[in-house]
């Protein structure tokens, strides 16, 4: 499978291509062997899409550097199976149940090669909009760890919700990129855009360690940053950042809309680092390899101890804030086997783990590892079969909160909308998408959580639903 950014008639509509992938296309795109910009700026992406041409539209701007692409992400999920009703202490916990949700997003970007446009060499904006709506599954059946559906939250009850606006320099042949505005930190660091091949939201659109601090800014929230990523070599590619520590960035207090641009809920700053290889073994054999971390200031709750040391559960003070957080990643995807000679269909695989700093985290850490094929039927070259699954530990301090609030009989009092201890959780899914005509993708999925919530106490539940993808221009 490739992941270079190729004209929209090389291949057939695939689900990495969603808008919100964008800026991770750019990232995981190596540098082209022989220069063959007609610019200084990389090229757009341009997906198969069901009006390729934009009724002339579309083919006008592209002329002139500037690229508009619009979708539509739908994604249902279903309980087949019944929640927990009742337990001891029953009268402490919600009233669960079996039950369906529909969510979705419709997405536009616009991307302008200012270079084409005004002369401005290795110049180019990039800015999505989105709008969002319906809700999840998940937590009919007390899951509060992972969206049934991603596309939910965050997009604010709005027609159009800003998601990223900035500029970028590209120097030196795509060696140097430097960019700065109102960026999306995952966006650009610990993500890929394979993700977004399944629909749980442990997996997609980044695995969900990956935010677990409400400072993060993933797709659709943005804060002001900026980022510096360098390519040494045609194959390696080392970036740093800096972005904002917005408070409430997914709230609809703060960022509705997301054109709140003052600065008054900065309260920190995090520092992300990552270096990646990128390279193509034998004949179209693409990988990506990818290891970095992150510094936070911005103020986080112990999730164990207060002010002055002690377990808060027990004391019922105030937890002590941290000013100085970190996580980890590594990250890898690989080509392994090609259908047919053909290049660009065959057996992907994936796998990685993310650690966070345990003192505030709710998921100590997360592993995941997932297969994706594409073009597994010779008659349907299109169509991807998928399976992933995902496992995240949950922080000792939250381990241990929850167990003395509990023994303690403070039930109504228990962090993450917990109904009992949080220790661990795990999500599988597969899937198989259908490449219905040209931009239109249709994919029918299972899904099951292992301990929802991370907690012992609720059933496991399955999960039917579908994911549907049209790209309209």
């Amino acid at each position: 499978m490739l992941l270079c950014i190729m004209p929209f008639s090389a291949q057939a509509q695939v689900l990495d291509e969603i808008i919100g992938n964008e800026p991770l296309l750019r990232v995981d795109t190596p540098l082209p062997a022989h220069s063959g910009y007609t610019t200084s700026v990389p090229p757009f992406d341009r997906p198969e899409a069901l009006f390729p041409h934009g009724f002339g539209m579309t083919d006008w701007l592209r002329k002139r550097g500037i690229a508009f692409l619009l979708d539509n992400t739908n994604e249902f999920a279903g309980a087949i199976t019944p929640p927990t009703r009742s337990y001891p202490n029953s009268q402490h916990f919600a009233p669960y149940k079996q039950g369906a949700s529909n969510a979705g997003q419709y997405a536009a970007s616009v991307n302008i090669n200012w270079e084409q446009l005004v002369g401005l060499r290795g110049f180019s904006t990039h800015s999505i909009i989105v709008g969002r709506y319906g809700t999840t599954a998940n937590r009919m059946f007390g899951d509060w760890l992972n969206h049934a559906s991603e596309d939910y939250g965050g997009g604010g009850n709005v027609v159009v919700h800003l998601v990223m606006a900035y500029g970028e320099e590209t120097l030196f042949g795509g060696r140097l990129s430097i960019a700065a505005g109102r960026m999306a930190e995952m966006s650009d660091f610990q993500n890929s855009p394979l993700f977004c091949n399944f629909q749980n939201g442990s997996i997609c659109g980044r695995p969900k360690a990956a935010t677990d601090s409400s400072f993060v800014s993933g797709y659709p929230a943005s804060v002001w940053g900026g980022r510096i990523r360098v390519r040494p070599t045609r194959f390696l590619y080392v970036q740093t950042g800096l972005y904002a520590g917005e408070n409430g960035i997914y709230k609809n207090e703060q960022h509705r809309t997301g054109f709140k641009f003052n600065g008054g809920n900065i309260n920190g700053f995090r520092l992300p680092f990552e270096t990646g290889w990128e390279p193509i073994f034998g004949k179209g054999h693409h990988g990506h390899y990818k290891f970095g971390g992150v510094l936070m200031t911005a103020p986080s709750p112990d999730n164990y101890l207060d002010e002055e040391g002690h377990p808060y559960a027990l004391t019922g003070g105030r937890p002590r804030m941290r000013h100085d957080g970190y996580g980890a990643w590594f990250m890898a995807d690989q080509h392994i086997l090609d259908h047919y000679g053909s290049g660009k269909r065959g057996i992907s695989l994936l796998g990685g783990f993310l650690y966070n700093d345990k003192r505030i985290a709710l998921r100590e850490w997360e592993a995941y590892g997932a297969l994706i094929d594409r073009g597994i039927f010779r008659s349907r070259p299109f169509d991807t079969f998928g399976v992933a699954f995902t496992y995240e530990k949950i922080a000792p301090g939250v381990q241990a909160t929850e167990s003395l609030m509990l023994d303690t009989q403070q039930f109504r009092h228990l962090p993450n909308h917990a109904t009992g201890a949080q220790r661990h959780a795990a999500v599988l899914e597969v899937n198989y998408a259908i490449h219905v005509y040209r931009g239109v993708i249709f994919q029918p999925l299972l899904e099951y959580y292992f301990r929802p919530n991370g907690q012992g106490n609720l059933r496991d539940a399955a999960l039917l639903g579908f994911k549907s993808h049209i790209e309209i221009f």
